[in-house]
């Protein structure tokens, strides 16, 4: 077998076969197969596309490509999460406390974030001594324990993709269905989950811009989990604005506890409650979504969910103090009040916008090495379809230095749009698939 025939099949329009498509993934990880070769078989696949078996033969060769996480030691259905990402989205850390309080078993691996603000690993180290550097037997016995835990990902998790992406990345080849679906989903099946819930954002902070393509993305992770013979599910939930108030490290976990104390924004909330029954429907807990939501509404009411994420942020070696006195946790030097210009209405966030005024406070990373200010970000006073008089609170910079503080607050004012007439927030669910 040789790379160049495969190549040319492709170019050609032609479908590869499993023995193909593990030939090329494993070639590629020995070193076998060069930069260039692979290069040109991204560029055929962008063209010339993938059928949905295709897809699938890639995904398992690339989460078979290293270590496939074997959870069979814990006792119960096993769910993951999956987001897409965005500005201000923190839902792993509301979410699944709520769901192991309602009994889910959620083994989880994460990472750091590059760009906006930091990943969950970042955001969970706002608690003094958090760490998710565990072996896999702690993080089996926490799941086994607590019911939920959290580690890094590892550099044996599906390597593959890891080298793949970075190829793609430098290739102008990351923007096609089938390799978008397959990265993320290959990380998905070798972290060992028996259920997946996904996360697909859409709108001006979503990788997928446009509606139609975030649903066309989620179909195709939904084909790619049931050929592997997972339980998945997905939703596809609004990014044309910030998720929640809350944009920067140590204030998205603020926000989340207060979530957890049933005080949270209306949209985060709803996205936390919709993704909540998800993971108890697949993980057969519920029978449907209206008793899916008492029991998640149920363990924040009585504590139950709060609670959890207590015991978890201790047994990974966190301060669980700062759950209950969020006040504890990392603060920005200045707070400083952003002021509506004029008066009218919201009428529109530039979300990624929003997401750079973080960065720009260091709330996020420009490089893998850059350390993040975790006390750092943005607080939302308004959100679209808002009315605001000129003098009012727009939202809040969180800073330490009054260089970036000026940045983020120029740049901050240009991401708001007010108008005269009031513009209708769109749904935050856009849709559920399974």
């Amino acid at each position: 077998m040789r790379m160049y025939d495969l190549i040319m099949k492709k170019r050609n329009g032609g479908v590869l076969s499993e023995e193909e498509i593990r030939y090329m993934v494993n070639g590629y990880v020995s070193g076998e197969i060069p930069d260039y070769q692979m290069s040109a078989m991204m560029m055929a696949i962008f063209f010339r596309g993938m059928n949905e078996e295709e897809t699938w033969r890639l995904t398992m060769a690339m989460a078979e490509s290293g270590e496939m996480l074997d959870l069979s030691d814990i006792a119960g259905v096993k769910v993951d999460k999956h987001s897409t990402g965005g500005v201000g989205d923190k839902t792993s850390l509301a979410l699944a406390p709520m769901a192991a309080a309602c009994g889910v078993k959620i083994a989880k691996m994460s990472g750091r974030g590059l760009g906006h603000t930091g990943g969950t690993i970042d955001k969970l180290e706002s608690f003094a001594g958090f760490s998710t550097d565990i072996s896999t037997r702690q993080f089996i016995r926490n799941v086994n324990e607590v019911g939920m835990a959290i580690m890094g990902q590892t550099k044996d998790l599906a390597p593959a993709d890891k080298l793949l992406y970075a190829l793609r990345d430098v290739t102008a080849t990351v923007d096609h269905m089938s390799l978008i679906a397959s990265s993320i989903m290959s990380k998905k099946l070798a972290a060992g989950a028996d259920a997946i819930v996904l996360d697909v954002k859409t709108g001006s902070g979503a990788f997928m811009k446009k509606e139609e393509d975030a649903f066309a993305l989620a179909r195709e992770m939904l084909a790619i989990g049931k050929n592997a013979g997972r339980n998945v599910m997905a939703i596809v939930s609004d990014m044309d604005q910030p998720l929640g108030n809350a944009v920067g490290n140590a204030l998205e976990v603020r926000e989340a506890i207060e979530t957890l104390r049933g005080r949270g924004p209306e949209d985060f909330t709803q996205l936390c409650m919709e993704l909540g029954s998800c993971m108890l429907m697949t993980a057969g807990l519920a029978g449907c979504k209206e008793e899916a939501l008492a029991m998640l509404h149920g363990v924040i009411e009585d504590g139950r969910a709060l609670s959890k994420l207590a015991q978890f942020v201790k047994a990974q070696g966190g301060d669980e103090r700062m759950v209950y006195e969020p006040e504890l946790l990392p603060k920005a030097s200045t707070v400083t009040l952003v002021e509506a210009p004029c008066d009218g209405y919201v009428r529109r966030i530039l979300c990624d916008e929003v997401g750079i005024c973080s960065l720009i406070l260091g709330g996020g990373r420009s490089r893998k090495e850059d350390i993040i200010d975790l006390s750092v970000g943005i607080v939302l006073d308004k959100k679209v379809g808002d009315r605001v008089k000129k003098g009012e609170p727009l939202a809040y910079i969180h800073s330490n230095g009054e260089d970036k503080r000026t940045a983020c607050e120029e740049r901050l004012l240009k991401a708001y749009e007010i108008g005269p007439e009031r513009r209708q927030e769109g749904p935050v669910i856009r849709g559920t698939l399974k």
